[in-house]
C-alpha cells in the first residue's frame, strides 16, 4: 500500500461502521464504462453531498491491494452480474486535490503533484525500468506495458486548483495541461481502465468546448442517469427517520427540496444524518464558510439579478439558462452565470424540464439570508426583518398594520414601472409574508384573470398558530377581498384548521396607491 498507489479499503470501512446509506448502485455505472470510450467520468456536486464517501466506496471496490469482499456482500452492488468481474482487481491511483492546495499557493503544485505521484509510483513498483527524467504519465505507460494492468485513477476535489487558481494563472494552465496529458493522450487508453473524478464544478470550458472533452460529465443541471446518488431520497430520510425516531417532516421542511435530473425530492445528505444522529434539525451547512463567497456573488451588478433573489426568497422560481457558463467561479458575466454557480454550490434547485431555479429548503433559505446579510442591501435585509413583524399583526388580526407592512413591502420591491402590475403585488405579498416560511407551507397562487394573488398558509406540523388564506384585490376594498375569499370557498382548502383559520383580504388602490385589511376569524 502507498500514499496515493492503492490506499486499500479504510476510509470506506469506517463509513461502513458508521451509519451507512447505500449507494452502492452507482459501482454498477462505473464498471459499465470500464475499457470503453466511455471510461472518463465527471461527477460534480454541491459540498457536503456525499463526494468523497462515492470516491472511498470506488477505492475499496476497485483495489486490488486488498479483500473488500465483506464491505459490500449486503449492499447492492453485490446482486449485480458485474460486481465479481471488477471486485478488487485493479491497482487505483486516489489523489485528492484539495491535499496540495492546501500545501502549495504557487506554481510549483502541478509539478509537485507529478513528482509526489511518481515518487509512489516507483515504490509500488520497484523492478520495473522507467527513465528518471520522464514524468507521471510515461512511468504509468512503461508500468502499464511491463505488467500488463490497467489502472483505474480517482481524483478527488478535481476543481479544487480551479477554485484556488484564477483563470488566466499559469497554474491553471499548468494543470489544465497535466490532466490533457493524462487523459486525453494516445496512450491513455493503454493505461487506464477507467477515470473518475469528482468535485463541485463541472470541467471547464474553453471558448466553446471542455478542456477535457473525452469525459462524460454528470452534474447539478446535468445529472444525467446518476441523479438518485447525488443525495439522500425520500425513501431513504423515511428510513433513517423510522430508525433514529426523528420526524420526517421537520427533515423534510430543512433538508428536502432539490429536484435533480428526474429525481424530484432529493435531500441534503450531511444535513440529514447530523440532524437525526444529534436528534436536532438545524442548519449544518454553516461550516462550510460559503456564503461571503455567495454574497459577493448575489449583489455583482447584474441586471434584474436583485429581483429574482428576492423573488426567490419570496417562495418563487426564476428562470435562468446554464448553458453559458464556463464551469470557472471566476469568470461570471451575467446574472444566468451567478444562478448557474449557485446550482452548482448548493444554493439553488434546478428543474431542468422548466429551465427555472428556486431556493429547495428551509436550511438554504437560512444560509441566503446570511449571505443577504453580508450584503449592501439594507432595504432588503429591513424588510426581511419587518416581515416577521407583519405575521405577528396577522395572527393578532391588527388590520392597520398589516396594511402598513404591505404598503412598506409594495413601495419597497416594486418598481415605478410595474407599480401597479398584479403580479407584482403578487410578488409583493408572497415577500411581505416571507418570515411565515419559518412555522407555514405556503402555497401562492398567481393572478388568474377573476382574483389577483392569493397566498395560503398551513402551519407546519407540531405549529400551534392558525392557518391563513389572504386575498389581494384590485380598486375594490378589503370586505370585497373576504367576500371573493368566501365565494371561490378557500376555507375547503385548509378545513382541518376550521376553528384555527384566518381569512385576510387586502385592497390596493390605483389612485391612493394604498392598502387596506379586512381580517375575518373562519
Amino acid at each position: 500500500m502507498g500514499i496515493y498507489i492503492n490506499v486499500g479499503n479504510e476510509g470506506f470501512r469506517r463509513a461502513r461502521n458508521s451509519e451507512y446509506v447505500d449507494k452502492s448502485g452507482l459501482i454498477a455505472i462505473i464498471n459499465k464504462t470500464l475499457f470503453t470510450e466511455q471510461c472518463f467520468s465527471c461527477v460534480t456536486r454541491c459540498r457536503r453531498f456525499g463526494k468523497s464517501m462515492a470516491a472511498k466506496m470506488l477505492c475499496a471496490y476497485y483495489d486490488h491491494s486488498v479483500d473488500s469482499r465483506s464491505l459490500f456482500e449486503d449492499l447492492e452492488i453485490a446482486s449485480h452480474p458485474s460486481f465479481e468481474k471488477h471486485l478488487n482487481k485493479y491497482p487505483v491511483i486516489n489523489l485528492d486535490m484539495s491535499d496540495f492546495v492546501t500545501r502549495c499557493h504557487n506554481d510549483d503544485i502541478v509539478r509537485m503533484i507529478d513528482a509526489e505521484l511518481k515518487a509512489d509510483l516507483l515504490d509500488s513498483y520497484p523492478d520495473v525500468k522507467v527513465r528518471e527524467e520522464g514524468d507521471l504519465m510515461e512511468c504509468l505507460i512503461r508500468i502499464a506495458a511491463a505488467t500488463g494492468e490497467k489502472f483505474i485513477f480517482i481524483i478527488d476535489e478535481w476543481d479544487a486548483i480551479c477554485r484556488e487558481f484564477k483563470s488566466g494563472m499559469s497554474a491553471m494552465d499548468n494543470y489544465v495541461n497535466w490532466l490533457r496529458r493524462m487523459f486525453k493522450g494516445g496512450n491513455t487508453m493503454n493505461v487506464f481502465a477507467g477515470v473518475y473524478m469528482t468535485g463541485i464544478l463541472p470541467v471547464k470550458k474553453y471558448k466553446t468546448e471542455s478542456a477535457l472533452n473525452n469525459f462524460i460529465e454528470y452534474s447539478m443541471v446535468e445529472p444525467g442517469n446518476m441523479s438518485q446518488f447525488f443525495g439522500f431520497t425520500k425513501e431513504e430520510v423515511k428510513a433513517l427517520a423510522e430508525k433514529y425516531d426523528a420526524d420526517f417532516d421537520e427533515l423534510t421542511k430543512w433538508y428536502d427540496g432539490y429536484q435533480i435530473g428526474d429525481e424530484l425530492s432529493m435531500f441534503n445528505p450531511n444535513s440529514v444524518m447530523q440532524a437525526v444522529t444529534r436528534h436536532r434539525c438545524k442548519s449544518y451547512w454553516a461550516s462550510t464558510g460559503a456564503f461571503d463567497a455567495v454574497a459577493n456573488y448575489i449583489q455583482m451588478n447584474f441586471e434584474g439579478l436583485k429581483d429574482y433573489i428576492i423573488r426567490m426568497l419570496a417562495g418563487g422560481r426564476v428562470k435562468v439558462k446554464t448553458t453559458k457558463f464556463q464551469n470557472d467561479m471566476s469568470v461570471i458575466r451575467s446574472r444566468d452565470d451567478v444562478l448557474t454557480v449557485l446550482i452548482h454550490l448548493g444554493y439553488l434547485g434546478y428543474d431542468w424540464h422548466k429551465e427555472e431555479c428556486f431556493i429547495p429548503n428551509y436550511e438554504v433559505v437560512g444560509e441566503m439570508e446570511n449571505a443577504v446579510e453580508n450584503t449592501n442591501w439594507t432595504n432588503v435585509i429591513k424588510s426581511l426583518q419587518q416581515s416577521e413583524d407583519l405575521l405577528q399583526a396577522t395572527i393578532d388580526g391588527d388590520c392597520e398594520a398589516v396594511a402598513r407592512g404591505v404598503d412598506a413591502a409594495h413601495d419597497e420591491h416594486t418598481s415605478i414601472l410595474s407599480y401597479n402590475n398584479e403580479n407584482s403585488l403578487a410578488c409583493v405579498l408572497s415577500i411581505a409574508y416571507f418570515y411565515a416560511r419559518k412555522d407555514y407551507v405556503i402555497h401562492r397562487e398567481l393572478a388568474s384573470g377573476k382574483g389577483f394573488a392569493d397566498l395560503v398558509l398551513i402551519p407546519r406540523k407540531n405549529v400551534d398558530s392558525p392557518a391563513i388564506v389572504l386575498e389581494l384585490k384590485y380598486n375594490r376594498d378589503a370586505d370585497s377581498a373576504i367576500d371573493q375569499i368566501l365565494r371561490k370557498q378557500y376555507p375547503a382548502k385548509v378545513a382541518q384548521y376550521v376553528d384555527n383559520l384566518l381569512l385576510v383580504g387586502i385592497n390596493y388602490d390605483k389612485e391612493t396607491k394604498i392598502h387596506t385589511c379586512s381580517i375575518l376569524h373562519g
